[in-house]
């Protein structure tokens, strides 16, 4: 089995192909996902995972919404469309999980699962690359046939409850993770959350993001061996 976060995010960002109130235009808004249908999702595989986690349509509580379920597994459905993240700054989602994994650890790679999260991916920018990147990152492009991610902000439900806002991915410095949720306290009800992603990158990152991103969602068990059904209602990206 191959696991870990670093190892799940190249390889998905391999495949890189590269939201907001009702009151909102619609020339503000990039993403406005009721969960419907997918067809502005594709699913993503990873290589030597051979258990996926499942995505689908239903409708739960009243509202048409996305299940997601995982066990001892992991896979991803990716947003077919990039986006520029400095004229949709602005992430909102309602989502809900079953339960938390009681090996989950953030600090952890054997640790390394979450029920459910959200991937903002951001793609490597050549013409403002360092000379030393611009090498690694050619050598990776000769390896995998694309460049792999600049970086990503992970937003997570945490496994237990976290008090630091941010927190390294075990695997790589260039992914943070933003635990939005976290721990049993709100495990069964639905939560709201909005962020700024420019914001909380620079607050990362200690820089501003490169300008095009890409969005994932994925629910993922495959370290711990646990299992969880989560569900989101919508998923909107605007400008604010």
């Amino acid at each position: 089995m191959m696991g870990g976060g670093v190892i799940k995010m190249v390889f998905m960002v391999l495949t890189l192909l590269c939201s907001g109130a009702s009151f909102i235009q619609a020339e503000e808004v990039f993403l406005d996902e009721q969960f419907t249908a997918l067809t502005r999702w594709q699913p993503f595989y990873f290589p030597k995972i051979e258990s996926h986690s499942s995505y689908r349509v239903l409708s739960k509580d009243g509202v048409s919404c996305l299940e997601a379920t995982s066990n001892n597994s992991a896979s991803a459905i990716l947003l077919k469309e990039p986006f520029n993240v400095y004229t949709f700054s602005t992430l909102a989602w309602r989502w809900k999980v079953s339960n938390v994994y009681t090996k989950g650890d953030s600090s952890s790679k054997d640790g390394d699962d979450y029920p459910l999260r959200l991937y903002v991916m951001f793609a490597y920018a050549p013409e403002k690359a360092s000379f030393g990147e611009k090498i690694q990152y050619g050598i990776a492009k000769l390896l995998y046939g694309t460049y792999p991610p600049h970086s990503s902000l992970n937003y997570i439900w945490a496994n237990k409850k976290e008090t630091a806002p941010f927190i390294p991915n075990p695997y790589t410095s260039l992914a943070m993770m933003i635990p939005v949720a976290s721990g049993q306290e709100k495990v069964g009800t639905w939560q709201e959350h909005r962020v700024d992603i420019v914001r909380d990158y620079r607050v990362a990152f200690g820089e501003d993001p490169p300008a095009v991103a890409s969005l994932a969602v994925m629910s993922d068990s495959d370290n711990t061996g646990e299992s969880a059904t989560a569900y989101i209602d919508y998923i909107r990206l605007y400008k604010e």
